[in-house]
């Protein structure tokens, strides 16, 4: 098994940011694995501006902003980049197994980083009755289909949830000709940041349908209709209030999981609720040397964020390594 100074899982913006951060603080080793073919994450799917205004002082696209990270790791000569790489174990002892093409390899770490990411939540975990027509997507799934595949959805949607990912697919929608019928939003206020409910529905001439829900999903081979239902403050139906919108399409963006099946299997603490590790500050784990960091720390709204928790990430495993000054901690609740 062949011994590796620090592993790092997930090659988004998180896990470079870590790399990087490791990497200036004297760590000589990194082994970077992305399960993609390229570097970025989700952000190389994430087209639209906004990105960057905190760390670089400058408004960048998602692939931009990933690029920048991606050039600086591609001309670290102490980061080896494992692309198409997926971990499948992960145990106390921080020994680690992934798969790349054609072999399964396993490595023994002195440290490890978690940058794993999160998975969007379904259809299925709100949930949304009725028959399961083709056209019902989660719109992170529909933001990479238009944005990297090049082909539409539908021609008339409707978004169940008003998270950054349903709002900013509202626009995108919408610039491609796609009839966005309405967003709808269970709780009394979007869920999404208050520029992306300006620039992207109310520019846009979007409703968005406040302390309301889908009740039924229409449709036999095709989504035809929903069904929707006003909701009162204990979240039960308003009698009289229903009615119906003809689409083909529905996206649902109603959250994010951590994705923490690793730090599961090596036996750490997790927080059942919310997927992730329980930990007196951020980014670390219930157990030395296994860190956490991006959304399978915590949820961001910014990749700005990310970065900045990302690279404390970096600079905490140097420290467990013997390296480099020990940096402030951070509550894990900021």
């Amino acid at each position: 098994m062949k011994e590796r100074e620090l592993v790092i899982v997930g090659g988004g913006p998180a896990g470079m940011a870590a790399a990087l951060a490791a990497r200036a603080s004297g760590v000589g080793d990194v082994l970077l694995l992305e399960r993609d073919q390229h570097l970025g994450g989700i952000l190389n799917q994430c087209i639209h501006p906004g990105f960057g205004l905190h760390h670089f002082k400058a408004e960048l696209t998602g692939p931009e902003y990933a690029g920048r990270f991606a050039d600086l790791v591609g001309r670290d000569r102490g980061i080896e980049v494992s692309l198409r790489s997926f971990a499948v174990g992960l145990n106390r002892e921080k020994e680690l197994s992934y798969l790349r093409p054609g072999a399964l390899e396993e490595v023994k770490a002195r440290s490890v980083i978690l940058a794993t990411g999160c998975r969007e939540r379904t259809r299925e975990m709100i949930p949304i009755p009725g028959s399961r027509p083709a056209g019902v997507y989660p719109a992170g799934l529909a933001q990479k289909m238009v944005n990297l595949e090049g082909w539409l959805p539908g021609r008339e949607a409707v978004i169940v949830g008003s998270g950054d990912i349903g709002l900013i697919m509202a626009r995108r929608l919408a610039l491609e000709g796609v009839k966005v019928k309405a967003v709808i939003e269970l709780q009394k206020v979007s869920r999404g940041l208050v520029r992306n409910v300006v620039q992207c529905l109310e520019d846009f001439g979007i409703p968005l349908y406040l302390r309301h829900r889908v009740s039924l999903i229409h449709g036999r081979d095709r989504v035809e209709k929903v069904d929707v239902v006003k909701v009162d403050e204990e979240f039960r139906d308003v009698p009289g209030s229903g009615f119906s919108i003809p689409c083909d399409t529905v996206l649902v963006s109603v959250g994010l999981i951590p994705e923490n099946e690793l730090l599961e299997m090596a036996g750490a603490e997790i927080d059942r609720e919310k997927n992730t590790p329980v930990a007196p500050s951020v980014n670390l784990t219930s157990i030395p040397g296994v860190f956490a960091c991006g959304n399978a720390c915590k949820v961001y709204d910014l990749v700005d964020w990310v970065t900045r928790d990302s690279e404390l990430a970096g600079r905490l495993a140097a420290e467990y390594l013997g390296l480099g000054k020990p940096p402030p901690a951070r509550d894990a609740s900021e």
